[in-house]
């Protein structure tokens, strides 16, 4: 069973409409009713609503038992402003769908149409619309909503589009996929002066001057080495913007990222000994906090023999080309409890980066990704 042209044309639609209305993590009121008026017409045999947030989980039975599998796309867009002049751009200033989630989303819709014409015979297929992928947020809430326990996945599956691979070549392979990552924010604490007089403050330029080169040396390798680490400096503020005030304070945000758990864990220790050795010297205090916070994403050995098998018998072509994948997915939890897998489906050469302002998703996409989960889904249930 394969989408028909009406189908494709009605998808592509969807995209299009979601993409003009974009909304931000833990903002998708009206993008989560949207994709429920879409299954109105499909009767999955449950839907969850409200789930971690605005998540969304439609669950296709089978009529003999099995496993459950589960499905994972994203709601959410991003904080940017659009600047690509397709005829969908985003009616939200400053907001857009920068990432591909909306067409991640009419990805999972046509795999909801194809169920809702034939259930799987065994088992239970449960698509997941999740939200607050972006902030890192979203995976957790979801899992530890009491009412995501009664569809708590045997396997699940996800995929990301990714410009700079060949359209519809998919990147797959087992072990890390993609980077743990985490940002921290540093607040340091001194005392302020009169310009004319800084030493009787407490100054945080010299500690600050001190810990970012430090920090971002601690980056080491590349994807390919296991003690892979990444530290980017992205903001730094420092007093007030004026003539006749030494600063007292200051704040400096730096994003973490590993290639494992266990190695971020290891560098977020060695990042705060690099903070205390700064500060001390100058009688200067710091507090700090963790945003964002990403697990690595693991693919199980299984799931992916089960998706390459997917992939072969429809001829897509795959490797593991740009993997692992340095950024950071809000699907690493899955795989603490389900054997999951994530596929990287090539969105073509020369296209817009994902998070660029000009970035589109592919529709030629949604065919090809509909297809790949639901040759999944059937190779397991039938």
């Amino acid at each position: 069973m394969t989408l028909t042209n009406s189908d494709i044309i009605d998808l592509i639609a969807l995209r299009h409409d979601l993409h003009r209305h974009p909304e931000v993590s833990g903002n998708e009121a009206q993008t989560a009713q949207r994709i429920v008026q879409e299954f109105a017409p499909l009767s999955p045999d449950t839907l969850i609503t409200d789930l971690g947030g605005h998540g969304v989980a439609a669950v296709f039975d089978g009529s003999k038992d099995g496993p459950t599998v589960l499905f994972r796309c994203e709601l959410d867009a991003l904080p940017i402003y659009e600047t690509g002049t397709p005829a969908h751009r985003s009616l939200i200033d400053g907001v857009g769908h920068l990432c591909g989630h909306d067409g991640h989303m009419a990805i999972l819709m046509g795999l909801a149409r194809l169920l809702s014409r034939q259930r799987p015979a065994r088992g239970r297929v449960v698509l997941l619309f999740q939200p607050a992928e972006e902030t890192g947020a979203g995976a957790k809430a979801v899992l530890e909503d009491a009412k995501f326990d009664p569809v708590q996945p045997d396997f699940a599956f996800a995929l990301h589009n990714t410009p700079g691979l060949p359209l519809g070549h998919v990147a797959l392979t087992s072990g890390p996929v993609t980077c743990a990552s985490r940002g921290l924010e540093v607040q340091f604490t001194g005392r302020s002066a009169h310009a004319s007089q800084p030493e009787t403050g407490i100054s945080p330029m010299a500690a600050l001057a001190q810990v970012m080169p430090e920090m971002t040396a601690l980056s080491h390798g590349t994807t390919q080495d296991p003690d892979f680490a990444l530290v980017t400096v992205t903001h730094a503020q420092m007093g007030e913007p004026a003539f006749g005030i030494a600063p007292g304070d200051a704040r400096l945000f730096v994003t973490l990222r590993t290639l494992t758990d266990d190695r971020m864990a290891d560098l977020c220790e060695q990042g705060l000994t690099l903070l205390k050795t700064a500060c001390e010297p100058h009688g200067l205090g710091f507090t700090h906090a963790f945003h964002d916070v990403f697990l690595h994403s693991e693919n199980d050995a299984e799931a992916t023999a089960i998706a390459t098998a997917a992939l072969d018998a429809l001829n897509i072509p795959h490797d593991a080309t740009g993997l692992p994948w340095r950024p950071s997915e809000d699907f690493g939890r899955f795989g603490h409890n389900a054997r999951a897998a994530m596929l990287f489906l090539g969105a073509g050469h020369g296209h817009a980066a994902l998070h660029n302002p000009d970035y589109d998703f592919p529709d030629d996409l949604i065919p090809t990704g509909t297809g790949i989960f639901h040759r999944i889904a059937r190779d397991l249930l039938g």
